[in-house]
């Protein structure tokens, strides 16, 4: 082994002393590396969601090399005799190594404690909705809703968070506090249709499927104003009346449970369908285009649909 070294220092001109130091560090830089992948294989393989095993992996990794850098400093630099600074540098390295899972574990707690989500909930968080189906020390789970399905549904896809974001990012929660949600219907009709007539069919379809959770409602907005100042003047469904380019806009807005709004939707539309299929001073609007035919002979012009 000395031979080694000494040839080595003869080819490279480094000192006998420094050609050990040199190879002690390649030797603590090895063994870390390779106690870290068996520990990580050990570790990960009983763990189950990509991001844990992800953050499991780098915190290993961060604290192995982290303490072969403190071995090997201690064998370069002499003056760090001191345990108790080799202590102190070693406990701000692993604070900052451990920051993201700190962080996450402090989520935890706070999820555990506060209750601002819990398993079976629906939320948004940092543009992503979902039914909470689970939640765990580093990270919760969220059956997604929305994206590329409408009206609330259900992708199917398993997204996890980790807990820490519920500190940097807003947190919606569809069913904490007031547990029903305001729900609009925009029915456009033609400027020529009986508007005053089709207003006053739209409120009774409207309370007809809507009304049954008015009183209801009014009760979770009892206990909802002890913890949030929420209020409500009018909890039964209502009518707006508008004009767009096309027509009369006439909005139904409507409470409604937030797994329900797809469902009540549904037969909302159906009733106005009907209710247009069996009024014919009552039409639809839809976007059309008007063509004018200036007459040749005369200073008039002609409308062609």
């Amino acid at each position: 082994m000395k031979s080694l070294i000494e040839q080595f220092n003869d080819a490279t001109g480094i000192s006998y002393d420094y050609g050990i130091k040199l190879m002690i560090s390649l030797a603590i830089f090895f063994f870390a590396w390779l106690f870290g992948r068996v520990l990580t294989k050990l570790i990960t393989g009983r763990i189950e969601g990509h991001h844990a095993s992800y953050k499991i992996r780098k915190v290993i990794t961060y604290i192995l090399y982290f303490v072969a850098t403190l071995l090997i400093a201690r064998i370069w630099f002499q003056g760090i005799e001191s345990l108790t600074t080799l202590l102190g540098i070693f406990s701000a390295g692993l604070a900052i190594a451990l920051k993201d899972p700190i962080s996450d574990i402090a989520a935890w707690l706070f999820i555990i404690v506060k209750r601002p989500l819990e398993v079976g909930d629906r939320i948004e968080i940092n543009s992503i909705s979902g039914d909470v189906i689970d939640i765990r020390v580093f990270q919760f789970t969220l059956l997604e809703i929305n994206n590329w399905a409408g009206a609330d549904q259900s992708t199917g896809r398993i997204v996890h968070i980790p807990n820490s974001m519920v500190f940097t990012k807003s947190l919606a929660n569809y069913s904490k506090g007031f547990k029903y949600i305001w729900n609009e219907i925009r029915v456009t009709i033609t400027f020529e249709s009986d508007w005053r007539k089709a207003k006053g069919m739209l409120e009774k379809i409207a309370k007809a499927h809507t009304m049954h959770l008015t009183e209801e409602a009014g009760r979770s907005v009892k206990e909802a104003s002890r913890k949030f100042m929420i209020f409500y003047n009018h909890l039964t469904p209502i009518v707006y009346t508008d004009v767009s380019d096309n027509g009369v806009a006439l909005t139904i807005r409507h409470l409604c449970k937030p797994r329900n709004r797809r469902d009540v939707s549904e037969k909302i539309w159906e009733d106005v369908l009907d209710m247009v299929n069996s009024n014919p001073d009552i039409d639809l609007a839809y976007p059309t285009q008007r063509l004018y035919r200036a007459d040749e002979n005369k200073n008039t012009t002609d409308k062609i649909f």
